[in-house]
């Protein structure tokens, strides 16, 4: 079983690799777009490299639910609706939506995928994997 200290050098060694991020940037609460400067391309290479590393399989749209964004029944005038979050929660029980719930901007949702955020969905998934 993964320690979540191991799973969080592992992805720290992933965004260091995929995002040609400094390490002592790749800090737990560092946002993958903002701060580490991860564009949609790398969503693909950071899953892959995930993948990879802790012999998991991520589904489409899984880990980054982009399909809920472009969706009019949760997106209105570039706002989440009360429908979307319910289904972005659902989705993404790793993340910590609570700040984001508090605008909802469409523009802002990125800043919800910090470094925590990607370690939570390795350990859920390895944790799912065991049983």
């Amino acid at each position: 079983m993964e320690v979540r200290e191991d799973v969080l050098n592992k992805v720290n060694e992933i965004l260091v690799e995929a995002l040609g991020a400094d390490e002592e940037d790749v800090t737990p609460d560092a946002k993958l777009v903002s701060d580490l400067g991860a564009e949609s391309i790398d969503f693909l290479d950071i899953v892959f490299r995930l993948e990879k590393a802790f012999g998991i399989k991520i589904e489409q749209a899984e880990l980054f639910p982009e399909n809920v964004l472009s969706n009019s029944d949760y997106v209105v005038n570039g706002v989440v609706t009360d429908e979307g979050m319910t289904v972005l929660r659902n989705r993404l029980p790793h993340a910590d939506l609570d700040r984001f719930d508090e605008d909802r901007q469409v523009e802002h949702f990125w800043d919800i995928f910090t470094v925590d955020t990607l370690v939570n969905f390795v350990m859920a998934k390895l944790e799912a994997a065991k049983s």
